[in-house]
């Protein structure tokens, strides 16, 4: 039986003793924090309907605008967590409540924060386990799925929003991923443009899924771009891997714009006539090319390069010979910003967070949600490279 000391025989750990452990003392915080926010949401409620009215309880005036009809008790699922038998009062005649819409019972920052941890690629079922441990209360995979559905409007918006012409590179580039089909699953191409602004911002403009990578996708997709405002006026060049669709469809709608072969597309392809044993020492030599400070040094470094290995790779030389003229048009920029616009990486480097995000799901389960997914990270990405400029353009 514990007995109860006197003030002057208290030592130092009898006092610990009434010191409650960390979880019960955060717990005791926690349930303090909902008291009060239930508390003053609803107060809240009961004066949004009393403005509604235009009349208190039990008052005569010829302002009112209706009458009460009691209360309803409501769970609602906040970010300070689960709030429970929130007495919400109501009218005889229906009203919308700004504060806490019918219906609704979880609050919109819980429904973003669910959403944001579907994109980040947390399974549909693995979000309520989380929310569970977090806040004890779950959610079903449904749920989840119907929360990140609401991104189709975002997405349809995104896509056709009138865009800035503050461009000076433009990188255009088509990934693959895997899509479920009604019988198998299929590789679809979704075609992407890049651009870093005139004040050296770096930016994924638009994205658009196709059915090929065709000259006529292609087309569509800048023509598009270029009626919603991106016609190219301050924009310098233009980087694109080998896709001959896309390269007449430039032909067509951006015309007057250099482009520039992607470096690392066309090593890869010249990679394929050398026998393994040689391609590192002949690719090297080939990347001394793209290093020259200027077109004459780049045009010698080919001479070079061509001079040593003509006679065992006549195609590997051919491969990079025929395109050359595109492949030194970067060398016309300020050399600062060469090592970013020489190649279309920059699309294949935020696509890695895409691939991330799917990596557990082996691909994706219908083209809706690829334009979800592929908004998500897009979007985060802007957001996260909106106060990193990628080149400086004082000098």
């Amino acid at each position: 039986m514990y007995q109860v000391k006197d003030l002057t025989q208290l030592k130092v750990q009898d006092l610990w003793q009434e010191v409650k452990s960390e979880e019960e003392w955060w717990g005791e915080i926690d349930k303090g924090v909902l008291r009060m926010v239930k508390l003053i949401l609803e107060s809240s409620l009961e004066a949004e309907l009393i403005e509604y009215l235009q009349a208190s309880r039990y008052v005569r005036t010829e302002a009112r605008r209706g009458y009460r009809n009691g209360y309803y008790e409501r769970d609602l699922f906040s970010q300070y967590g689960v709030i429970k038998s929130l007495r919400i009062p109501r009218a005889r005649t229906s009203y919308e409540s700004r504060i806490l819409p019918n219906y609704r019972r979880r609050q919109s920052k819980v429904n973003r924060m669910i959403r944001d941890m579907f994109l980040r690629g947390v399974s549909t079922r693995q979000v309520g386990t989380i929310l569970q441990q977090v806040w004890g209360k779950s959610v079903s995979a449904q749920t989840v799925s119907n929360i990140s559905q609401s991104l189709d409007q975002e997405v349809t918006a995104y896509q056709a929003r009138k865009l800035l012409d503050h461009y000076r590179y433009l990188i255009f580039d088509g990934i693959f991923l895997k899509v479920k089909g009604a019988l198998k699953t299929y590789r679809k191409p979704v075609l992407v443009v890049y651009g870093i602004t005139t004040t050296g911002q770096k930016e994924l403009i638009d994205f658009r899924q196709a059915s090929a990578e065709s000259e006529n996708q292609w087309e569509a997709f800048l023509v598009n771009l270029y009626r919603r405002g991106l016609e190219g006026k301050d924009c310098k060049l233009i980087i694109i891997d080998g896709c001959k669709g896309l390269r007449k469809a430039l032909e067509t709608v951006y015309p007057y714009i250099p482009i520039q072969r992607c470096w690392a597309h066309k090593l890869r392809n010249v990679a394929n006539h050398i026998r393994r044993k040689d391609q590192k020492e002949c690719l090297k030599q080939a990347r001394q090319i793209y290093l020259a400070e200027n077109r004459k040094a780049a045009v010698k470094a080919f001479w070079e390069w061509e001079n040593t290995w003509s006679d065992q790779y006549p195609k590997a030389i051919s491969c990079l010979g025929k395109d050359m003229d595109e492949m030194l048009n970067f060398l016309d920029c300020p050399s600062s910003h060469r090592v970013k616009i020489r190649t279309t990486n920059a699309i294949e480097r935020a696509f890695l967070e895409v691939r991330r995000r799917t990596r557990t799901m082996t691909c994706f389960t219908n083209s809706k949600s690829v334009d979800r997914i592929i908004f998500g990270v897009i979007s985060h990405l802007n957001k996260s490279w909106k106060d990193k400029p990628l080149l400086n353009f004082t000098h």
